[in-house]
Parts: structure tokens; C-alpha cells; sequence
């Protein structure tokens, strides 16, 4: 009984009315007055928080402002940039190419000889000697020989197939770091070393789907993705892992927190693998690095 008459008056306390009124300071002219009661101030706070929460997230979602928050990274904007910095190269050699050409122009008009020897800058086709050109008997017997050797190479026609297929590919960077550990398979080590900051997040290369995520002593907390093309790509030394078997994944969305778990690690620093039909790949080739 007396809990239920202590909420009955803080219920009646809340509905109470109170007047709010505005004045001037000179005259003491009322100018405005609101009757409010603490139950209605506590709900316009209640409402305008969700409004403002809800406003702030239609922002972000639908805004660029989406591109500064981890795991939300434009891919074709840097795609875009990888692109445009390959053109203006080739833009520049063309340039300088076309310069020197101008130039033996002028210089022919003028009765004067070309200038051959300012080419060291231009691309040009390479000069051979003629007898470099002629191919002896012995040269050709071992081109074959090596020919006929490779035919039935499996190793060998699966590198060359997946070099084409990667060459066409834009890889996202999973992190930028420093590269510590090169791609060294003949020493068991099949993919590269990146060290970064701690806390970074990790994020897949391209798109494709988690297909496993687990422990090992060795590796720690790993987790890899199945592409397109039978492609794989595998991140090892994680200290957290933000996705799970089934998942779907974009390039470039966060699937990880670079960490140092596992045995064969001395430091924060993300192992990455490439494969292609069973075949490890190097991913320095075909990775963007810093």
C-alpha cells in the first residue's frame, strides 16, 4: 500500500503542471508562456534524441561522409586513381616522345643532324646488333627442348593462367603496412608479411564469401574468402575476427583486426595468401603496396 501511494505522487508530481514564462526585464511585459510538466519535457527529450539519432544515421548512410568510417571504403574511387595515375604516365612519355621528335625536326630544317643521344629518357624500340639477331643451330635445338619440356607442366600452365586472370583484376590493399616477409614458397612461406599499427582493420581483397574462420596454435585467428575464378585469399595473426562462415563481403569492407596470435608471430602484423586452383600466388604482384 504505501509503495503504490509513493508512485501514485510521483505520477501526480510528474502530470503537474508548470508555467513557463518569458518577460521583458524592463517593463516586465509577459512575452511568451508555455505550461509544461516533467513528463512532457521528459518526453520532447526522448523524441528529439531519436530524431537527431535517426537524422544522423540517414546522413552517414546515404552521404560521402560514409566513405570516412572503417569499413565503409569507396573501392572505385581508388580504382579510379590507380587509373588516372597510369594515364598521366603514359600521357608524360608521349609528351616527351613527341618533344624530341619536334626537336630533330627543327634541327633537320636547320641542316643539322638529328640528336639520337638525348633519347635515354624515351621509350623507344631497343637497337640489336645484326648478328645478335641470327639464331644459331645449337640456340634453337634448346628452345625447343625447353618448349617440349614445359608442354606438360601443370605447375606451370596454372601460374601462367592465373597471372592472366589476376592481371585483369584490381586487388583491394587489405592493409597498408610495411612488407617485413616477402613470398617465399620454397621456405614454406606462401604468402606476404604486412605490419601496421595496432587496431587496424583488415579488409577483404575483393568479393567474395567467408569460408572459414578458426584457430590455430600456429596462425592464430584466421580467416579466408572464396572468390570468383577459384580464387582464395586467406588472412592469418588476426586478433579479432568481425565476420562468420557464410558471410557475404564487398572488397574492401572490414573482416578483421590485425593482431599477433598464434606461434609463428613476434608483433602486430596480418600473413596474407593468395591462391588459384591450388597454386600459391604472390601477392606483392598484383597488390597495391605503400
Amino acid at each position: 500500500m504505501i509503495e503504490e501511494k509513493k508512485k501514485k505522487r510521483l505520477l501526480k508530481r510528474l502530470k503537474n503542471k508548470f508555467r513557463l514564462v518569458i518577460l521583458n526585464d524592463t517593463t516586465f511585459e509577459e512575452k511568451l508562456s508555455f505550461r509544461l510538466s516533467p513528463l512532457n519535457v521528459f518526453l520532447l527529450l526522448i523524441s528529439g534524441s531519436v530524431l537527431l539519432i535517426t537524422l544522423v544515421t540517414i546522413i552517414i548512410a546515404f552521404t560521402p561522409l560514409r566513405e570516412f568510417i572503417p569499413g565503409y571504403t569507396d573501392v572505385t574511387l581508388r580504382q579510379n586513381l590507380t587509373n588516372m595515375v597510369l594515364k598521366v604516365d603514359s600521357l608524360e612519355n608521349d609528351l616527351r616522345v613527341k618533344q624530341h621528335y619536334l626537336d630533330n625536326i627543327t634541327l633537320i630544317i636547320q641542316g643539322k643532324l638529328p640528336n639520337d643521344t638525348s633519347t635515354s629518357e624515351i621509350t623507344l624500340s631497343p637497337q640489336y646488333d645484326s648478328d645478335a639477331r641470327k639464331i644459331s643451330k645449337e640456340d634453337s635445338l634448346f628452345r625447343d627442348f625447353v618448349e617440349k619440356e614445359d608442354a606438360y607442366n601443370i605447375n606451370t600452365e596454372k601460374a601462367n593462367k592465373g597471372n592472366a586472370l589476376l592481371s585483369s583484376t584490381y586487388f583491394f590493399t587489405p592493409l597498408n603496412g610495411v612488407v617485413t616477409g616477402s613470398f617465399e614458397p620454397k621456405k614454406d612461406h606462401f604468402g606476404i608479411d604486412i605490419v601496421a599499427p595496432e587496431n587496424e582493420a583488415i579488409k577483404a581483397t575483393l568479393k567474395g564469401v567467408v569460408i572459414f574462420t578458426g584457430w590455430t596454435a600456429e596462425t592464430g585467428h584466421v580467416i579466408s574468402l572464396q572468390h570468383e575464378s577459384n580464387l582464395i585469399s586467406i588472412y592469418k595473426h588476426n586478433s579479432v575476427l568481425m565476420k562468420e562462415i557464410g558471410d557475404r563481403v564487398n572488397a574492401g569492407d572490414a573482416i578483421a583486426i590485425i593482431g599477433n596470435s598464434g606461434e609463428l608471430t613476434n608483433g602486430p602484423h596480418l600473413h596474407f595468401e593468395l591462391w588459384h586452383e591450388g597454386t600459391a600466388l604472390n601477392p606483392e604482384t598484383y597488390l597495391n603496396l605503400k
